[in-house]
């Protein structure tokens, strides 16, 4: 649908929107995104094998937390994004923001308190070198699900809506990938994880004017 032809529409009253339409939308977008996420973390990487004990570890579930809520905060952002001239407003501005600074204070502490030869340890794990890109690559299916309900309602903010939905996508391929993750230090999350779901993010922005244009 193009500008005019909604523009047309409005002018004409065709009858309200059916409720809940974007919601419905977006359910079977992070569903679908999320099990093929899930499906590609199996086949290509697996569950690692001390899950049993890991999910017995506070930082475990301090990880899970983390990731969860900027992907609550994104899911927001890209529900309201699809809102003809729709913009992010402060309070959800806030709710990107706050798990963000919660995982970076708690590294500073844990850092603080390390042994300054371990403080490099800390930040790298054993697997920073792969981390952010796995992440991305385990969005991919999201992001292209979430792509596709996006621009069936009615962005105008292209770039920041791709943005949105990039993050979102990010989000929820960072939960797949805590099943396969062994790293648990709250540096190394801070870190890496952001850096993995700012991939997406960055891609979208990039995307979003064509991707999403309607």
């Amino acid at each position: 649908m193009k500008t005019d032809d909604l523009v047309l529409l409005l002018a004409r009253g065709e009858g309200p929107v059916p409720r809940h339409v974007a919601a419905r939308r977006y359910a079977a977008a992070i569903v679908v995104g999320a099990v093929a996420a899930g499906a590609l973390m199996l086949g290509l990487l697996g569950v690692r094998p001390d899950l049993g004990e890991a999910v017995r570890l506070p930082m475990f579930w301090a990880k899970i937390a983390y990731v969860a809520s900027l992907a609550a905060a994104s899911l927001r952002a890209v529900a309201r994004l699809s809102q003809p001239g729709a913009r992010i407003g402060a309070r959800l501005g806030v709710a990107l923001a706050v798990p963000v600074l919660a995982m970076w204070a708690l590294a500073a502490v844990v850092l603080a308190r390390a042994e300054p030869a371990a403080r490099m340890d800390l930040v790298l794990g054993e697997t920073w070198a792969v981390c952010p890109f796995l992440i991305a690559m385990l969005s991919a299916p999201v992001f292209a699900a979430t792509l596709w309900a996006m621009r069936e309602l009615a962005p105008t903010r292209l770039p920041l809506a791709g943005a949105a939905a990039g993050l979102l996508s990010g989000a929820v391929g960072g939960l797949v990938y805590c099943l396969h993750c062994p790293e648990m230090a709250a540096p190394f999350i801070g870190t890496w994880y952001l850096l993995g779901m700012l991939i997406p993010a960055a891609a979208g922005a990039l995307v979003g004017r064509r991707a999403l244009r309607w």
